[in-house]
């Protein structure tokens, strides 16, 4: 369908000038009246849009009060107008104008002859009828409308709107475009064909001024003259081409000058050629590396591995720890409850102890004033002295028969430990004991193996270790185990007493096995070995056992008691065993050996008393004054000896100035010095002698004792004195014994001119 040509206001004027004017010659008597009446037409039309939204009665509103009545005519004119007016309320004001001009003269042409007084105002049908027709007659003449009732189409709306620009609708009936309007096919096309002329007119442009510049400085260097037009474009490219001259003759060719230059072209072609050849070969060497690191990689561990397995391991140890954190409270409360419970038992029998020695020690001396005895010669007691004596020679019955079934014959009264109690204390005592170890199998019974097991733990660090050594020791996890393991350790060791024989050794645990092992595997690997894996046990022993036996050394140990001695050097040996390796000292070690050391020195001023009665008074073997004075003395041996085993653990000077000076020249010899020389006498040298050790005399060149044995010996020598005139002479050659055991070799010597000894007993002794 062709498009409908715009119409121009110019065009529609002329028009209506044409029909104005016919109308003119054939109604001029009414000029003033049509006049009047195109005039009223053509000025209505201006206030139109200003009565729009009045609804129907905005036709009344814009009469003017002083216009004069009409007849028919005029009323006429006016319908026409209305009906006009309402249809191009949209137009614009001069093509308003012109054609309601040339309707205005037309219906008054025609109507002046019959006139109507009646004005009659037109309906809505009739309007729009009119508006209609109207439009039709605008059509042009190569589109027909088929429909001709129908209404105003969108499209008939919109060219009606664009022709009458005073149709428009006011501001607030506009519909407001919030996006662009959708372009046509050949508009886009007509757009695109406008910036690529456009583009190309700029890009001339561009190419004519950089020609422009060009020639400037062309000029510039040629010092041509601006007024001569040259184009230095062509005249640079002719200066190029030259022409040949035939009158310039080249010097003659010869076959060496040829020559010659082949072969420096050789020359030059050969280096390039080597040059290049060693290029090669280093690409090839480059390309061999680079095939093998492609290898190394793809043989390597995947780095998501590597990440999964750190990311893995991180949570591990951030899981271990909060456990921990949060047992560690109840691992210390039943500890505290372990020690408490040992703690009374060990108070119990020590005052009891401390106790029954002071009565015993009162009883006896009141036994020997005579003044407090009775008429028959026997001390009057009270029934609560008389029930503790009774209950204290019970002990002493019940212990002498037990050593008779075990087949001990040496045994002497006083070496043996006063550690019984009651059959109702020691139910209480086990069924309390028994009460916190089961509540120590529950603090981990809610854990993992992998979370409290030790063994389980280490294997989650050894495959560590074996997969990337590198940052497993770069994290320096050696050093951080023993901690990390200590309160696993140490809820084992909640039912480990190193004071009683049976308990399990330290070697024997499941922990230790399992770190040994650890550091067997980790000793295998040497190529990354810092050292800081073989620490971990004696960490471990450092920061674990070793406090643990300082404790019981400070507040259960008895030093009288042997067998609790004994099994407690046993297992400080065993612990001390891991630190023989290390040159540094340990704090922990250096605070139990002080402790022992304190201890022992307690123990020898509270538990020993050998009192010394008078010779009436220790008449026969059986009086309780003899009784007492041997069980005191035998128990202060046995203190001696229990010291003496500390042997190889704490220093020699330490030991000798406890053991011998404190103990042996304080109490024991004067004690021996105090009694009936006899082989009783010599036997108790013989037991003091023997627990001496004899790595204190292991040096052959050795020919006198150490000095704290001075008053042994000259003991000895006394005694052998007084033997040799009795009938114990036979005794002599045991004291003999007992110098040379000492390193008293010198009076062992003189002692055997004075006294001969068997045949025997001289071979024996190699004196």
């Amino acid at each position: 369908m062709a498009l409908r040509p715009q119409r121009t206001f110019r065009r529609r004027q002329v028009e209506s000038s044409d029909s104005d004017s016919d109308g003119a010659k054939e109604q001029s008597a009414e000029e003033p009246a049509s006049a009047g009446g195109r005039t009223e037409g053509a000025e209505r039309p201006r206030g139109a849009r200003s009565a729009r939204g009045r609804g129907r009665v905005w036709a009344s509103s814009r009469r003017s009060p002083g216009a004069a009545p009409r007849g028919d005519g005029g009323a006429e004119c006016r319908t026409a107008e209305l009906s006009t007016d309402e249809e191009e309320g949209t137009h614009t004001l001069t093509e308003s104008k012109g054609d309601q001009s040339l309707s205005s003269d037309s219906s008054c042409s025609l109507e002046e002859k019959d006139v109507s007084p009646i004005v009659k105002i037109p309906d809505a049908a009739f309007i729009q009828a009119a508006r209609r027709k109207r439009e039709l007659a605008r059509t042009p003449g190569d589109y027909i409308s088929l429909d001709v009732n129908h209404s105003c189409t969108t499209s008939d709306c919109k060219r009606s709107n664009e022709e009458d620009p005073e149709s428009d609708p006011d501001d607030h009936e506009k519909r407001i475009l919030f996006t662009p309007k959708p372009q046509t096919l050949r508009q886009r096309m007509a757009e695109e064909t406008s910036i690529r002329s456009e583009e190309s007119s700029e890009e001339s442009w561009e190419d004519e001024n950089q020609d422009i510049w060009e020639q400037q400085q062309m000029r510039k260097a040629v010092r041509i003259p601006a007024g001569q037009n040259t184009d230095l474009s062509h005249s640079s490219k002719s200066q190029t081409l030259k022409k040949f001259d035939t009158s310039i003759s080249f010097p003659p060719v010869n076959l060496e000058i040829i020559k010659k230059q082949l072969n420096n072209r050789l020359t030059l072609l050969q280096e390039s050629h080597r040059s290049h050849q060693r290029e090669y070969e280093k690409y090839e060497q480059d390309i061999k590396s680079s095939k093998t690191a492609i290898q190394n990689l793809e043989s390597a561990s995947d780095h998501a591995q590597n990440y999964r397995f750190y990311r893995g391991m991180k949570s591990y140890v951030e899981n271990i720890i909060d456990c921990l954190n949060e047992k560690i409270v109840s691992i210390v409360e039943l500890e505290s409850s372990m020690y408490t419970l040992l703690l009374k038992r060990s108070e119990a029998l020590l005052k009891r102890r401390q106790d029954e020695l002071k009565f015993e020690s009162s009883y006896l001396q009141q036994l020997s004033r005579k003044d407090e005895t009775s008429a028959n010669g026997s001390l009057a007691v009270d029934e609560k002295d008389q029930r503790m004596l009774e209950e204290i020679e019970a002990r002493r019955m019940q212990r002498r028969q037990a050593r008779e079934l075990s087949g001990s014959r040496d045994h002497q009264e006083g070496m043996s430990s006063d550690d019984e109690l009651p059959p109702a204390e020691m139910t209480n005592f086990h069924k309390c004991q028994g009460d916190i170890l089961q509540d120590c199998k529950k603090v981990f019974e809610d854990v993992h193996d992998d979370f409290c097991n030790v063994q389980n733990i280490l294997l989650k660090f050894q495959q560590w270790r074996e997969k990337f050594p590198d940052s497993y020791y770069e994290a320096f996890v050696g050093f951080c185990l023993p901690k990390l393991l200590s309160p696993l350790i140490r809820v084992q060791l909640l039912d480990w007493n190193p004071l009683k024989m049976d308990s399990i050794g330290l070697d024997k645990m499941p922990w230790f096995t399992a770190i040994t092992e650890f550091m067997e595997s980790s000793m295998e690997d040497t190529g990354k070995e810092d050292g800081s894996d073989k620490k971990i046990l004696s960490a471990v022993i450092n920061k674990t056992v070793v406090p643990r036996l300082t404790d019981f050394v400070e507040i259960i140990w008895d030093p009288l008691s042997t067998s609790q001695t004994r099994s407690l050097t046993v297992h400080c040996r065993v612990a001390f065993e891991q630190f023989a390796s290390e040159n540094e000292v340990s704090k922990n070690k250096q605070d139990l050996l002080k402790s022992i050391v304190a201890r022992m020195k307690k123990s020898i001023e509270d538990d020993i008393f050998i009192p010394l009665y008078p010779k009436s008074s220790e008449e026969g073997k059986m009086s309780p004054h003899s009784k007492f004075q041997e069980r005191q003395f035998w128990g202060a041996l046995k203190l001696f000896r229990n010291i003496l085993l500390w042997n190889g653990l704490l220093p020699d000077d330490t030991l000798q100035d406890l053991g011998l000076g404190k103990l042996l020249n304080r109490y024991l010899i004067i004690s021996l010095t105090n009694a009936v020389p006899g082989p009783d006498v010599v036997k108790k040298c013989s037991q003091i002698a023997a627990c001496l050790p004899e790595r204190w005399f292991e040096n052959s060149a050795m020919r006198t004792s150490i000095p704290q044995l001075e008053n042994f010996i000259k003991f000895l020598l006394q005694s052998a004195q007084k033997l040799s005139t009795s009938e114990f002479r036979n005794e002599i050659s045991e004291i003999i014994l007992i110098l040379v055991k000492v390193k008293a070799l010198t009076q062992a010597e003189s002692l055997t001119e004075e006294h001969p000894l068997e045949p025997f007993t001289a071979q024996s002794t190699g004196v």
